[in-house]
């Protein structure tokens, strides 16, 4: 089967996850252009596991170590996207490989189009509350990729929600950004989910000040989401939360 192939070429080239998604699930989503999904049928989402010893250390915004973790990681979706699209042409297939990380619009943060979207389509994860993909093994600790294709790839199936009461991320965020409202699959817009506008001005003023920080990133919600987490660390968490609880 055509799919199986694939999947086992993108582990075998980096990947830690590998999803399809049919593309009606994501109809009407922001692209750019806006015809880009034209000639299209699903879409391959990707993902590359972050490293545990690059986001643990992270406090209070992004450390230098993270700054590049998060180019090498990107560049290597790239290159696993574009291997992903030499398979489907080699099938006799259209591919379009989508770049993991390129900003063409700097006011509205609009890249081609959303690989969250597209991952949570492909059963990758569930979308959090800060907007992130959710996976059950590896929380948000992960990057994505995705490839268009004319090819009619079997979906991968969507998982459930599972963020439920959690405020981990909502009390963590440094720019009080997260507004804790949960959905069933994916928000309206991310304004349902975000005040964006402080979570902008948190990257681009006070964090692109900090030494080495070229990148507009974090890194805070993603430490803090219990999902992906050693256990011993998530122990550690609950552990702790008791105690505060008590009289």
């Amino acid at each position: 089967m055509i799919e199986k192939q694939l999947k086992e070429l993108a582990v075998r080239c980096g990947a830690d996850l590998v999803g399809v998604a049919d593309l009606k699930l994501i109809e009407g989503i922001h692209t750019c252009p806006s015809d880009l999904l034209d000639g299209y049928v699903t879409a391959v989402s990707i993902g590359v596991r972050l490293a545990d010893g690059v986001i643990d250390p992270i406090v209070d915004g992004p450390t230098p170590l993270y700054q590049q973790h998060y180019l090498k990681v990107n560049a290597l979706l790239d290159d696993i996207a574009c291997r992903i699209a030499q398979f489907i042409q080699s099938q006799g297939g259209k591919a379009l490989p989508i770049p993991a990380s390129q900003l063409l619009d700097k006011t509205e943060w609009f890249s081609y189009i959303s690989h969250k979207a597209v991952a949570v389509a492909a059963g990758i994860g569930w979308q959090g509350k800060s907007l992130l993909v959710v996976n059950p093994k590896y929380g948000p600790r992960i990057r994505l990729v995705t490839v268009l294709t004319d090819l009619p790839l079997e979906p991968d199936g969507r998982l459930k929600n599972r963020c439920g009461k959690c405020t981990s991320c909502t009390k963590a965020c440094p720019a009080q950004a997260i507004k804790n409202v949960n959905t069933d699959w994916h928000y309206a817009d991310r304004d349902e989910a975000l005040h964006f506008d402080r979570c902008a001005t948190l990257l681009t003023q006070d964090f692109a000040k900090r030494p080495f920080i070229e990148s507009p990133i974090c890194g805070v919600c993603i430490r803090a989401c219990p999902w992906g987490k050693k256990e011993g660390l998530r122990r550690k968490k609950r552990t702790s939360e008791k105690r505060c609880q008590t009289p």
